[in-house]
Parts: C-alpha cells; sequence; structure tokens
C-alpha cells in the first residue's frame, strides 16, 4: 500500500467514524432529516433487533419521527470501541458497541441497554453512507416510575420482545 493509499483510508476511517457519529447524535436530536442524510440512498437495509427490517431509508425514518421523536422521549446513544475493516475502497464493515439510555415520560420508564452494532458503509462520489445496519441487543435494564418518583425494576437481564418479536 503506497503512502497516499494509507493516507486516504485513515481520511476514509475518521469519515465513517464521523458518519455513525453523526446518525447518533442526529437520533439523540430527534433530528429525522439528519437520520436520513446518513443512510445510503440507494437501498439502506436497517435491521434492528426488535423492530421490523426496513429494505429503504424513508419508510424507517417515517416510523422513526412517529416512535421517537416526541416530546416525552429521551434518548442518549453512546456508541465505543468501533472496529471499522475496509473490504476495498468504497466499502467497509464496522462493528461497534453501544450504551443506549432511554427515558420515556409517557411510559413513566428509564430503560438501559446494550447493543451491538454491525454496518456496512458504502462510498459513492467521495461520500461515506450506511448502507445497512444491524444490531443485537445484549443486556436491558427497564425501571418503571411510580407517580412518586420511586423507580421499580421492572426488566433486568435480557431484552423483552417488541412488535410480536419472540
Amino acid at each position: 500500500m503506497t503512502l497516499e493509499e494509507r493516507l486516504q483510508r485513515l481520511e476514509d476511517d475518521r469519515a465513517i467514524r464521523d458518519l455513525k457519529a453523526r446518525y447518533l447524535q442526529a437520533c439523540d436530536a430527534k433530528d429525522p432529516d439528519s437520520v436520513l442524510d446518513t443512510l445510503y440512498p440507494q437501498r439502506a437495509v436497517i435491521a434492528y433487533e426488535g423492530f421490523p427490517t426496513f429494505d429503504n431509508r424513508e419508510d424507517f425514518v417515517a416510523i422513526y419521527r412517529q416512535m421517537g421523536c416526541t416530546p416525552d422521549i429521551f434518548d442518549i446513544h453512546h456508541a465505543a470501541n468501533g472496529i471499522i475493516q475496509f473490504e476495498s475502497a468504497e466499502r467497509a464493515t464496522g462493528h461497534w458497541s453501544l450504551y443506549f439510555h432511554n427515558i420515556h415520560l409517557g411510559q413513566r420508564t428509564l430503560t438501559q441497554m446494550g447493543v451491538v452494532y454491525d454496518d456496512v458503509y458504502v462510498k459513492e462520489q467521495g461520500r461515506w453512507w450506511i448502507a445497512e445496519t444491524r444490531s443485537h441487543r445484549t443486556s436491558c435494564l427497564i425501571h418503571s416510575v411510580d407517580a412518586d418518583g420511586q423507580a421499580k425494576v421492572a426488566v433486568m437481564g435480557p431484552a423483552p420482545a417488541i412488535f410480536g418479536e419472540g
């Protein structure tokens, strides 16, 4: 690998890490247009455990707008331990650990989950996109909060089924 190729690889690695950060920050900011702008326009696959699989970014973002962009929901997505591997100059994979924290005032719940992301990234016209993103939940802690503000563990261990999964 030439010095120029090595430098390009480093720049691409950084661009992919920034792309993933922009996606997660857009989710936390309830910014569906920015979420949409990180996903590959040609065909994005979004397969998050506990949710239906989407084969395009528009359908995924429509559900995100409906379920995640309400004033009673507050999310924090903290991804770390990213491992990026390049298959070519225009295709890479990423493996990430995620800590997810959710406050849902309407349901009076606090949720913490451990999640693993496996992504595929494609570069088109000099720009990286998330072409495929899959997640697997590794742990879950859900507290229900009563009217007096007292939290009680409702779920601890594996994540519960969502949307009839199971």
